[in-house]
């Protein structure tokens, strides 16, 4: 897996960044936590009001954070590709929330409960040949 401790990290044992993988669909999100103000970083330059303008994908991100206290502790730097905005929100999430427990076990209880440390395994079904989709078949005429 990933190394926790960055190499600059300070003498009293804990890490200076937290690095976690989150996923969803298509999509995964790297996600780096450091000792902060609450600023969050998509993709080194964009804002989060920038990246995901739906006000649903930004409340999805920042919910993990919310729930556990953390809003203005770590600054939250996120590279995401694949898959699409939605998809992209709930990698982050669980990215953001596998992070936020490998900073400070005290979260796994609410984060747990909330169901944001599950990976969501649905997945987009294959179209199959001779059929115009995953499960829709072409249409039948008798005649």
């Amino acid at each position: 897996m990933s190394d926790t401790k960055d190499k600059d990290a300070k003498d009293d044992g804990k890490p200076s960044q937290i690095i976690a993988t989150g996923r969803r669909k298509r999509a995964v999100a790297r996600v780096r936590l450091k000792a902060g103000e609450g600023k969050v970083t998509i993709n080194k330059k964009r804002t989060l009001e920038t990246y995901f303008t739906r006000e649903n994908d930004r409340t999805v991100l920042l919910i993990p954070l919310k729930m556990t206290s953390t809003m203005g502790k770590f600054d939250v730097f996120i590279t995401l590709h694949g898959g699409g905005a939605t998809g992209q929100a709930g990698a982050a999430r669980l990215g953001i929330s596998r992070a936020l427990v490998k900073a400070d076990q005290a979260h796994y209880t609410v984060l747990k409960a909330a169901g944001f440390l599950t990976r969501d395994a649905r997945e987009v079904e294959r179209k199959k040949p001779g059929q115009a989709g995953a499960r829709r078949s072409f249409q039948f005429s008798k005649r």
